[in-house]
């Protein structure tokens, strides 16, 4: 059976070639759609290249999180697995696009970083810190997996990530769902992706994501607390009332 350093080391160079084949396919992109670098606002995609693109960062998901079920013996070693494999996928598609193309210049200039379900857009620096977040819980379950403290997630823990993740991803696509909101009820498809494509964010609203962030870091301190609580507390033996 493979250790968690060995299970690590291959997802690391897996997570990286990921990396890369994602920076490649938007360094075409941006040579097609923004010779002069890119920029907002976002360039109108053709239908069928906006389908597939959709399609493609789905495809992105599901390889990352089915090369982290392989090596995973529990759900909760999987869901640890997938946030190191995405978390590093991550930071190198902006290490090789830095690379290959110069950009981004500072990790305070803009990205869209999703188009599903709506464009998720911020500051480079936002999911990077996002995926360091990623890698210390990773780091820590699999440690206190190690030191014979197996990670138990409650119903509170599911509760406090869901919505610390929810409220980053707000952060995100806030702009967008405001600009979704505003629209009438009756605007069609075609109009309503002119109207994203027109778009150019505002300010980022860093508040909500230290707000998120702060809950997900909080959360996993819970958990490595109570992990070593638990622990630490004797295990009655079978004689235990007859001695007390």
């Amino acid at each position: 059976m493979k250790t968690p350093i060995r299970t690590l080391r291959l997802l690391f160079i897996f997570s990286i070639a990921m990396g890369f084949l994602e920076s490649a396919v938007v360094v075409y992109l941006r040579e097609i759609y923004y010779p002069h670098g890119f920029s907002f606002p976002l360039v109108n995609l053709e239908r069928q290249i906006l389908i597939t693109e959709l399609l493609r960062e789905a495809a992105t998901l599901i390889m990352l999180l089915s090369v982290a079920i392989l090596p995973g013996r529990n759900t909760i070693e999987r869901f640890a697995y997938f946030l190191f494999c995405f978390a590093i996928w991550d930071i190198f598609y902006y290490v090789f696009l830095w690379m290959l193309i110069g950009w981004p210049a500072s990790l305070l200039e803009w990205d869209i970083l999703f188009l599903i379900p709506v464009p998720w857009a911020g500051p480079v620096l936002a999911p990077c810190l996002l995926s360091l977040t990623m890698i210390c819980y990773t780091g820590s379950i699999l440690a206190l997996q190690q030191q014979h403290c197996p990670v138990t997630l409650k119903f509170r823990d599911w509760i406090l990530m869901t919505s610390g993740s929810l409220i980053i991803i707000l952060s995100f696509t806030m702009p967008y769902l405001r600009l979704m909101a505003e629209m009438p009820g009756q605007t069609s498809s075609e109009e309503l992706l002119q109207k994203i494509s027109a778009y150019i964010p505002g300010n980022y609203n860093w508040f909500l994501f230290v707000a998120g962030e702060f809950i997900l870091l909080t959360t996993i301190l819970f958990i490595i607390r109570r992990c070593r609580k638990n622990r630490k507390s004797p295990v009655p033996g079978p004689f235990a009332d007859s001695m007390a």
